[in-house]
């Protein structure tokens, strides 16, 4: 048992703050209930894999802060004098659902009145760039609308628009980006767009064996994914063996196996269970396309993305690793008074 509780122990230090101000600190309890969820016999292994990939994927307050910090003095974007640079540009605030976007400009705001003296709300008088600032890019869907219906509505003639996220996955980011680039074209505007992260991770179809993302290799031997397999319109795209993808986010192949085919089996058995989930709920991540699920891996200390697998969200009557907030704006405001209160 020692094994088992230096992981619990270990996966509660690496998620820590997770929606802190929203919920009571994570426990050894919490994620001792969560993970007796899955079948004795792969408890232990998928803890091991768990202790691993959180350590890549769990964007922490004190991770956030030091990609923030870092963007701040970024020499290819904003040269050798950044207050200079970012007294110049306009953040955009235009995310249309979720308070992700709020959230990290607040963020950022505070490292600017720190090493400036201003907050993001004073930039951009007189704009020479735009910012999209977000925690992540998944599908591309979010960016693509928020920046479709900016161009048509708002935009001037021209704009340099700079995309910043900790973290994108290439076919959300490739998706994103010919769909804005239509949009600009077709509302007769010049749109210079940029994409900036901190890391880039593969999910696109042509790349599954080398992807970041949960893609089984095979259809696990479980009568409930056979079943949700026969059921989709397509066969499911899987995986080459031997591959734990360019960010090394898995330990090993075997370790990623396990992830792939356990959560696979657990979001089917979710599905059943959870009379709430619609029909892009897939049991590895939301996602529109007729697939297993988007199966990405990314948590920040804000929320988890719906693109993670069931097994990682989804409520009621499934114990969550990581419950996700249903009110955003209750959940806005108690993060702005934890910033008002603490120095970022």
């Amino acid at each position: 048992m020692a094994e088992r509780d230096d992981l619990l122990a270990s996966i509660v230090a690496t998620t820590a703050d997770y929606r802190e101000g929203d919920l009571a600190a994570p426990t050894p309890e919490h994620v001792e209930r969560w993970i007796n969820q899955f079948d004795p016999a792969v408890q232990l292994p998928i803890l091991r894999e768990m202790d691993h990939v959180l350590k890549q994927t769990y964007f922490s307050r004190k991770r956030t802060k030091k990609f923030l910090a870092g963007l701040f003095q970024t020499e290819k974007l904003v040269g050798d004098d950044p207050c200079t640079y970012w007294k110049g540009v306009k953040f955009l605030d235009i995310q249309g659902g979720g308070a992700s976007q709020k959230e990290m400009l607040a963020l950022f705001s505070k490292v600017l009145e720190e090493k400036c003296g201003f907050a993001a709300i004073d930039c951009g008088t007189a704009p020479h760039a735009f910012v999209y600032l977000d925690d992540a890019i998944f599908t591309g869907n979010r960016v693509r609308r928020d920046l479709e219906t900016w161009i048509a509505n708002e935009a001037p003639a021209e704009a340099k628009v700079h995309v910043i996220t900790i973290a994108l996955h290439s076919g959300g980011q490739h998706y994103a980006n010919g769909k804005i680039k239509e949009a600009a074209t077709a509302s007769g505007k010049k749109v210079d767009l940029t994409w900036w992260r901190a890391i880039e991770l593969e999910d696109r179809k042509a790349h599954t064996t080398t992807s970041d993302v949960l893609r089984p290799v095979a259809i696990p031997d479980d009568e409930g994914v056979k079943a949700y397999v026969a059921a989709m319109r397509y066969a499911p795209n899987l995986r080459t063996a031997g591959n734990v993808g360019g960010n090394g986010i898995f330990s090993s192949d075997i370790g990623r196996q396990l992830l792939e085919n356990e959560f696979l089996k657990a979001g089917v058995r979710i599905r059943q269970m959870c009379p709430h989930l619609n029909q892009y709920q897939r049991p590895l991540g939301n996602m529109i396309l007729d697939t297993l699920g988007f199966g990405s891996l990314i948590v920040t200390f804000r929320n988890c993305p719906n693109n993670a697998p069931l097994a990682f969200w989804a409520g009621d009557p499934w114990h969550p690793l990581f419950p996700r907030t249903t009110n955003s704006d209750t959940s806005m405001k108690r993060f702005m008074a934890m910033l008002a209160k603490d120095v970022f």
